[in-house]
């Protein structure tokens, strides 16, 4: 992809990365790439929630619809050989908020260079919160009769 293509937001088809083989030609769109460092983000223990308070409650409500947003709180930046990204997520009460960076940072890069064949020049982790079990959401699920 060009790099023209890539900072162009006035394109009519969404950004993608294109390789050309002798069998054919190869299209992975951007939004693929932040899928598969939104999936990653999410497996890494510690990890609440993407996104900050707006993106959760679109996602809120996309849930409700049984409609998810994989990608929300990810945003990359992909060129011809390589991958930027930023993330955003809500890590749990009380995990070291470094090793949970950390861990999201090793994820992502790892998923995005095996599953896409891109190599990844950064990934920016951006913590909006801390999420706090309450003692109501644990009685909320036990059951009150027997």
């Amino acid at each position: 992809m060009s790099n023209t293509a890539a900072s162009s937001s006035a394109t009519a088809t969404p950004p993608s990365l294109n390789q050309d083989t002798s069998l054919g030609t190869t299209t992975i769109n951007d939004s693929v790439v932040a899928k598969v460092a939104g999936l990653a983000a999410s497996a890494v223990p510690g990890v609440h929630a993407l996104g900050g308070g707006a993106a959760r409650a679109i996602g809120a409500i996309r849930g409700a619809l049984n409609q998810k947003d994989i990608s929300q709180g990810v945003s990359v930046e992909v060129g011809e050989t390589q991958v930027a990204a930023d993330v955003s997520l809500v890590a749990e009460y009380p995990v070291s908020l470094q090793q949970v960076a950390d861990d999201v940072r090793t994820a992502i890069i790892d998923a995005i260079e095996s599953l896409v064949g891109l190599q990844v020049t950064e990934v920016n982790i951006t913590v909006n919160d801390v999420f706090i079990p309450s003692e109501d959401d644990d009685a909320q699920t036990e059951s009150r009769v027997q």
